[in-house]
């Protein structure tokens, strides 16, 4: 008997042994499961883990990524721990079927967001450890699952500059909130109101400047009895923070702590200094002063816009907002925008902005303000006070009629408005006063491809200048006349290319008929000088040059000739043998021929008459 308790214990512990991972250690006691495989290199969840597994650590891995299918079925879960991996991944929807988790831990990875849908389906979580990641932004709705059942929430060591302040204020049975060592610069007023079970409050090296007073922060301070309960003491660090000491902290210098490590970054009369080594009444705060207030113009035309500046410096930094001249604040609408420098844009200005506007600044030390006058121009008011008035529609408001609307609208409307007189240019229209609209200021005239008349006035109940048509109608202008055209213009600019085109051609053969002029006449003039060196027995003679017949040639040849001679000689020889007929017979004097030798155009004339003479 005993031996068949051995075989079946055995075999019990050889069935369990098939659910367990390799290298993983896999302890059963009844009733609970405990999976640990710590340090075993794993590079994801290992699949064949038990889905009845309630305790299940897998700290010290590689594992890169939660996926969906990682705890699919594993309803008896309580204790999920995933410390130091390097995952920077989890699945949307990867928690859902943990229905019995309790705790998660998660510190020690890469996580850098955290997105609403991440940590669906832990309902019952009550301890979430997130610290040593790289977070640096979590959606609002991401702790919305477990929010009235965390107790214990770890976001230590990451890059968080904001929380979701509205889900922290309501996590009512959190006991420990860490959030050391952040980039938080700023909490909620109100967030630790509700939070009476909490017990500690991690703060510490983060941006804080200025820390908003709670009564729940009156639980931190330690009892004048030594022997009175301590259990329910709150103990709240906020050192490490960049604290600006003025009196808005006046209440955590009176809170008398054990762990009261916090130190003043300014003013710089305190700063390094400890909160308990500071007088109460050193802790002091500045009034508003308000140095600058302006409008960008003093007369504004009723219906513009204007713009009014308001600047004021304090300790701590004062707010600032504005009041109307009947008193009434100034808020965020579709008229008047509030910027949180201090500036206020009008952007729609009624007669009721006429007056002083105040500018309110204020702070924990005080309030101060300066008036700002603003002058409204009224739009000019028309009013007919002519013979009687016959009852009308008194049409659409702010919005005209549009052209493709049916025509049983705008008939009513073509009545009311009449176009007389069409030109190219101009038109006459007509249309009835308005006396039945009260405090008309003017009529506005739209045209696009229907011509529309609005009446333009002031709305008593909402105080804003409202509009009403009076009247669309529809026409055409007459065609504008031809222009008369002075026709020879027309042809002007290319008769004078023309003529100036001719001219240039003209010069240019002129220019290239002298060319050719004087290269046949000196071309000329050498052949026969040539010829006549050569007949010994032929001797030219001019009366003109003084030379006596008879003489040898080579006398002649010593004596110089004249340069009118050669001028006249290169001239004649032009026609070979008549031209020198009409050399030797002194038709062209050399006198002549010696003063034209610098006249080209003489020069031309005078062979055209000896050309003339010689025929």
């Amino acid at each position: 008997m005993e031996r068949l308790v051995f075989y079946v214990l055995v075999f019990g512990v050889l069935v369990k042994a098939q659910h367990c991972p390799g290298r993983c250690i896999c302890q059963t006691i009844s009733p609970t499961l405990t999976l640990l495989c710590a340090k075993t290199g794993l590079l994801f969840v290992p699949p064949s883990i038990d889905r009845k597994t309630v305790e299940l650590r897998l700290t010290d891995n590689f594992i890169t990524a939660v996926r969906q299918k990682d705890f699919l079925n594993m309803t008896s879960l309580v204790h999920l721990t995933l410390s130091r991996n390097t995952i920077s991944q989890i699945a949307p929807h990867a928690f859902v079927g943990l229905k019995a988790l309790r705790a998660l831990h998660m510190d020690g990875n890469r996580l850098t967001v955290i997105n609403s849908d991440q940590l669906q389906g832990l309902i019952n979580l009550r301890h979430l450890i997130l610290g040593n990641n790289q977070i640096h932004h979590i959606e609002l709705s991401s702790f919305d699952e477990f929010v009235s059942t965390i107790e214990d929430l770890d976001l230590s060591y990451n890059n968080l500059r904001t929380l979701p302040w509205e889900a922290i204020a309501r996590m009512t049975n959190i006991n420990t909130l860490t959030l050391d060592h952040n980039l938080i610069d700023h909490i909620c007023v109100g967030t630790f109101t509700l939070l009476t079970k909490l017990v500690r409050l991690d703060m510490t090296s983060n941006r804080l400047q200025t820390l908003p007073p709670d009564t729940l922060f009156q639980q931190a301070q330690v009892p004048s009895d030594p022997k009175a309960s301590s259990s329910s003491k709150l103990t709240v660090s906020f050192g490490g923070n960049p604290l600006h000491c003025n009196c808005e902290l006046l209440w955590l210098r009176r809170l008398t702590r054990e762990d009261d490590l916090e130190t003043c970054a300014s003013p710089e009369l305190l700063m390094d200094r400890y909160f308990w080594s500071i007088q109460e009444e050193e802790f002091i705060c500045e009034p508003p002063l308000i140095t600058k207030h302006q409008v960008t113009k003093s007369y504004v035309m009723e219906g513009q816009g204007v713009t009014l500046k308001c600047k004021a410096m304090g300790d701590p930094d004062p707010t600032i907002h504005w009041r109307f001249p009947d008193g009434k604040l100034v808020h965020n609408n579709s008229r008047t925008i509030l910027y949180d420098n201090g500036t206020l844009d009008i952007l729609i200005t009624t007669l009721k902005d006429s007056g002083a506007f105040n500018c309110v600044a204020s702070n924990a030390a005080g309030i101060a303000t300066a008036a700002v006058e603003v002058n409204m121009i009224p739009l000019p008011l028309f009013i007919n006070n002519t013979g009687h008035m016959r009852e009308a529609d008194p049409g659409l408001s702010d919005i005209t009629t549009s052209t493709k609307s049916g025509s049983n609208d705008t008939k009513p409307q073509n009545k009311r408005v009449v176009v007389e007189n069409l030109t190219a240019n101009s038109a006459v229209i007509h249309w009835p006063s308005e006396r039945h609209i009260p405090g008309i200021r003017m009529y506005q005239i739209q045209y696009n491809s229907t011509l529309c008349v609005l009446a333009v006035y002031d709305d008593g109940i909402t105080s804003l200048t409202a509009t009403r048509v009076v009247g669309c109608v529809q026409f055409h202008t007459g065609t504008e006349a031809g222009q008369c055209r002075f026709i020879p213009s027309q042809f002007l600019g290319g008769t004078m290319i023309i003529i100036i085109g001719g001219i240039i051609v003209a010069s240019v053969l002129v220019f290239i008929i002298i060319l050719m002029i004087r290269y046949k006449a000196y071309g000329g003039g050498g052949a026969a000088k040539a010829k006549a060196q050569g007949d010994a027995g032929v001797n030219v003679h001019s009366q003109t040059n003084g030379s006596r017949p008879g003489h040898s040639g080579s006398k002649q040849e010593e004596r110089p000739e004249s340069p009118g001679g050669k001028d006249c000689k290169a001239l004649v020889l032009l026609k070979m043998e008549e031209i020198n007929t009409l050399a030797v017979t002194h038709l062209i004097p050399v006198s002549v021929l010696t003063h034209m030798k610098h006249d080209t155009a003489n020069l031309v004339s005078c062979l055209l008459r000896c050309c003339l003479k010689m025929h």
